[in-house]
């Protein structure tokens, strides 16, 4: 959604109604008259929805919202943000970078077709069908959990030389899924997207991949792929026995109290 600035002006209260010395904002009828859905930048919402394949992703820093609190955040808030986003889309896409020659960039697979920023979120899409294999998948969710673990070995260590007590963590979920466009496409709607959401916030892990359109057990004999194990859990709106892949090493960190919240497939 764009910001809208009204041009309000002061007019006088009928003072027979509302008694002397009040007053009202007023709009011109046309400016009231762009209130309206136009507003949320989605084209026209009519239209017939496209259907796509995707990945979802959605990273969120934890502990943003006490960091916004700190004295003088306006001064901090700025210069955080810019120095992570900016970060975040240059590692994301230097991971996907095979090659380049003097005019042409050679990509593993696809970069996301969608990205939205959503306060101290930020949900990516990919379209699977680019991706060119099962592997080829895999492969973005790797880029994925790497990021996650470089904004506490890189990011981090940098950020703390110009702002103080930044997120200490940066969560991710993932999950695969049929999402539809809303309107002109400037908007995504599918359970993929609300499974993503609902696994960064899965525990005190940071990172967790829905089972669905993942089936690591195939691949025993690559190593990366070992550190993680299958759980069931509950999701809140989703299921009460939904299967997640989590890191090993993180699950077994959790305090007991929040391991017993996982169980066996």
């Amino acid at each position: 959604m764009a910001r809208t600035d009204f041009r309000y002006k002061d007019v006088d209260a009928d003072e027979a109604k509302y008694g002397k010395g009040f007053g009202f904002n007023s709009l011109s009828k046309a400016e009231f008259a762009s209130f309206n859905p136009s507003i949320l930048g989605l084209g026209d919402i009519s239209k017939e929805g496209k259907y796509v394949q995707a990945l979802a992703a959605f990273y969120d820093l934890e502990g943003f919202t006490s960091f916004s609190n700190q004295v003088d955040s306006h001064l901090v808030i700025p210069e955080f943000l810019t120095r992570y986003i900016d970060w975040l889309f240059r590692v994301l896409a230097e991971k996907f970078k095979e090659d380049e020659t003097e005019d042409r960039i050679t990509i593993w697979g696809s970069l996301p077709f969608y990205a939205k920023f959503l306060g101290d979120g930020i949900l990516f899409l990919w379209d699977t069908e680019y991706s060119r294999s099962a592997s080829g998948i895999r492969e973005i969710v790797k880029f994925l959990h790497e990021i996650s673990k470089e904004y506490r070995s890189d990011f981090l260590k940098d950020i703390r030389k110009h702002v103080s007590k930044p997120p200490n963590k940066l969560r991710c979920g993932v999950a695969r899924g049929q999402i539809i466009s809303i309107g002109d496409g400037n908007d995504y709607v599918g359970s993929c997207i609300n499974i993503a959401s609902r696994l960064q916030k899965l525990s005190q892990l940071s990172f967790a991949i829905s089972r669905r359109g993942f089936d690591l057990s195939q691949i025993p004999e690559v190593k990366y792929w070992q550190r993680f194990i299958l759980k069931k859990v509950e999701l809140r709106g989703i299921g009460d026995e939904e299967l997640v892949y989590v890191d090993q090493q993180e699950f077994e960190n959790l305090p007991a109290t929040q391991r017993r919240a996982f169980k066996d497939p």
